[in-house]
């Protein structure tokens, strides 16, 4: 006979902020489930956690009951250590279709299940069903033997996974409790766990388009779910990521399934590209397949630039019935009936591009569920041509909206137009990964509040290629900004040609660099300075003015020298560029010449960021590719 439970006397003890044993939420759950503890009573036991919290084990054993209400899935009849990934949602993440074959391509197990979901587009499973041919319905034998035989395979989540989760997040969204740390932490990693995952890397997102708002939010949830695993024994990493502005440039299920495509042949989104190394960096740790992240990213960057990660979507797409065509013929994919073209007002630059007001007119084009009833329309949605930053010129194409008719297109433009705010001045960008929370022993998470977590942060941010701006003006924090100094407690400005960045404002030293190196121009013919710093991934920066000559053409531009002063210095493969900042003294930002265009094309990514500035501190973003689009290399002298 199943054991009764006073649901009343545990509710009460919560209520009035004591702790609950593990056994006391096993059998509550268990109960819950059964059907001897009716919603009403539920509701309540959330309410008095939402409002009183619970400690760490509390909140694991919540986790696990919840883990083990239903089906659990046993994934030990795959070699290898099977890494699961999960994203706190977000606006044009697409993060899963380019990640998860990427991941496989260099032999990390994954065995992934998907929802649906509700919002601004369908879930995982929405998308590739856009896929012609596509099934997403596998038995779990099929399931497993998919992934033993392709290293891969995603599937609907079935009803019987945590079923006490659906149970009671039903009731947390009609009864305002669904702001509550160890209730979402609980919700995501129970299904976490019941899906078998030896190890699993969360992506949780920051931002006006995330469902944590502030950095403390998140922070907070990711070492709640962090330490879950620590005390459930399974390897967790959690990377806090900003959600200010849509992550790609897709937002709509065919869509984001063509940006996916594109970002494995190499030609994908920058930030979408940036993310799925980050994350996939920390699978391979965790799946013992790099020592180190800088070896994961190495992998991953190998498995995208040789076409294997490609290859391995193929394959993935052909085990579950889909159209692999779709790979390289894009027009296999769903097409909606009106494309329609959002073009810019004015000059300027993007501002901000609110993400979650996007995402809702997304939905609106039927690219995404308000109720679950809803009907998606894979082929409509939105694709941005700038994002946060970018300069645009009047008359050119923002955006595109793709609609199943005339009316809803032109809707939709009025919609769109107001999400994306053009101004004046360039912004600098955010940090797209703001930190890494790792479990380094039993009682302290790693977090960028340890004083050595600092220094993981700041490799993060450098491997990810991203330069760190404040929400400041360049110009106030000029008037405000204090030297930092290394641990010898010399300035970081006496070393020069050779300095760090600066841990506060990297960018903004970089553009302090670039105009401490014209003050050394030698410019007796144009009396037109110029200083240029270029960033390498270790920290190291090397700045160059321009140096002239009675004869022109003798004459060296300020980039060329900053950039050529670190090939002789360290620039390589292993240690590539990552920002360059200009600085001339001039009314307005000046662009590097056409033959300096050249030479960064020769030595850096296309999507690394230049900060172009004059000496009273106006700035302009831009990136190498958006220089020189159509850079001269050596496949053309073939």
């Amino acid at each position: 006979m199943t054991e009764q439970v006073d649901a009343q006397n545990l509710i009460h003890k919560k209520r009035t902020g004591n702790a609950l044993t593990d056994a006391e939420l096993q059998n509550l759950i268990r109960a819950y489930v059964e059907g001897q503890v009716p919603d009403y009573q539920m509701s309540a036991f959330a309410m008095a956690v939402c409002l009183n919290g619970m400690s760490d084990m509390e909140t694991t054993a919540l986790t696990l009951a919840m883990a083990h209400s239903g089906d659990t899935l046993d994934l030990t009849s795959i070699p290898g250590i099977p890494v699961d990934k999960h994203s706190t949602g977000g606006v044009a993440d697409t993060t899963t279709l380019v990640l998860a074959p990427l991941a496989a391509s260099i032999g990390i197990p994954v065995a992934k299940m998907s929802g649906r979901g509700l919002g601004h587009t369908g879930g995982t499973i929405d998308k590739l069903e856009s896929i012609p041919g596509f099934s997403t319905q596998l038995s779990t034998e099929e399931f497993l033997r998919q992934v033993r035989e392709v290293g891969i395979a995603v599937t609907g989540q079935t009803g019987d996974l945590a079923p006490a989760d659906k149970k009671l997040y039903a009731l947390r969204d009609v009864t305002d409790t669904v702001q509550s740390i160890p209730l979402i932490a609980s919700s995501i990693m129970s299904k976490k766990l019941a899906s078998g995952a030896k190890a699993i890397v969360l992506d949780v997102k920051v931002g006006t388009g995330a469902f944590m708002k502030t950095e403390a939010e998140a922070r907070k949830l990711a070492e709640t779910m962090v330490n879950i695993g620590r005390l459930a024994k399974r390897p967790v990493t959690a990377v806090l990521t900003r959600m200010d502005e849509p992550l790609g440039r897709a937002v709509g299920n065919a869509l984001e399934v063509r940006e996916a495509i594109l970002t494995l042949r190499g030609q994908g989104s920058p930030e979408l590209r940036e993310l799925c190394l980050v994350l996939g960096s920390e699978m391979a740790v965790l799946a013992g397949k790099a020592a180190d992240i800088k070896e994961g990213r190495r992998l991953l960057e190998d498995a995208l630039s040789s076409g294997m990660a490609l290859k391995k979507f193929k394959e993935f797409v052909v085990a579950q019935h889909g159209d692999s065509r779709v790979a390289d013929d894009l027009t296999l994919l769903p097409q909606a009936k009106v494309v329609k073209y959002l073009k810019a007002d004015v000059d300027g630059s993007v501002q901000e591009i609110i993400a979650d007001q996007l995402g809702l007119e997304a939905m609106h084009l039927g690219a995404g569920r308000a109720n679950k009833e809803d009907r998606i329309d894979v082929s409509v949605g939105i694709v941005l041509h700038r994002k946060t930053g970018h300069p645009v010129v009047k008359g050119e194409v923002l955006a595109e909206i793709h609609a199943d008719s005339e009316e809803a297109a032109q809707r939709a433009l009025d919609g769109v137009r107001a999400c994306i705010v053009i101004g004046p001045m360039a912004q600098f960008p955010t940090p797209l990964v703001i930190d890494t929370i790792r479990w380094v022993n039993s009682k302290t998470p790693e977090g960028s509040r340890r004083a050595s977590d600092k220094v993981d942060a700041a490799m993060n941010k450098r491997e990810s290629k991203r330069i760190v701006a404040s929400e400041e003006t360049v110009e106030s924090k000029r008037q405000v900004r204090e030297i930092n100094k290394d641990e010898s407690g010399e300035s970081e400005e006496s070393h020069e040609s050779k300095g760090s960045l600066s841990a506060s404002d990297p960018s903004l030293h970089l553009l302090h660099e670039a105009e401490s190196a014209l003050k050394k121009a030698y410019v007796p013919y144009s009396h037109f300075p110029v200083g240029a710093a270029v960033q390498l991934a270790n920290g190291q920066v090397f700045t160059g003015c321009n140096i002239e000559n009675a004869s022109y053409s003798l004459t060296n531009c300020a980039e060329r020298t900053a950039v050529f002063t670190a090939i002789m210095n360290g620039l390589s493969r292993d240690n590539p560029p990552v920002a360059l900042a200009v600085t001339a003294q001039s009314n307005v930002p000046v662009a590097p010449c056409g033959a300096c265009r050249q030479v960064l094309a020769e030595f850096c990514p296309p999507s690394m960021p230049v900060y172009l500035s004059n000496v009273n501190g106006d700035t302009k973003f831009t990136t190498v590719g958006d220089l020189l689009p159509y850079a001269f290399d050596s496949s053309q002298m073939e």
